[in-house]
């Protein structure tokens, strides 16, 4: 399965609480990528205020994570198909 990297910009900032409600959102969203067969891996925030992140997708092609983003309201900037460079892998 491909792997991607997608860029977002939150311009008000990415406020996800530390609670009960923040975790029901986080299983949403994975629950609505696992219909498209997307598979969300985790994700960097950037330190300033929270207003870019760089989230880690396995999915079939960049359409499926649009269209999970669409349907997760949210923002899908720059979509980059990555590979691991593993540094332990040399020795």
């Amino acid at each position: 399965m491909p792997r991607y990297v997608v860029e977002r910009e939150f311009p008000d900032g990415l406020h996800v609480p530390v609670s009960a409600d923040g975790a029901k959102a986080m299983a949403g969203v994975i629950d609505v990528n696992l219909a498209d067969g997307v598979t969300w891996i985790h994700t960097y925030v950037s330190t300033d205020n929270n207003k870019r992140t760089y989230c880690v997708y396995d999915g079939p092609n960049p359409e499926a994570i649009r269209r999970v983003g669409a349907k997760n309201n949210l923002p899908v900037g720059k979509i980059t198909e990555v590979r691991v460079l593993d540094p332990y892998f040399y020795r």
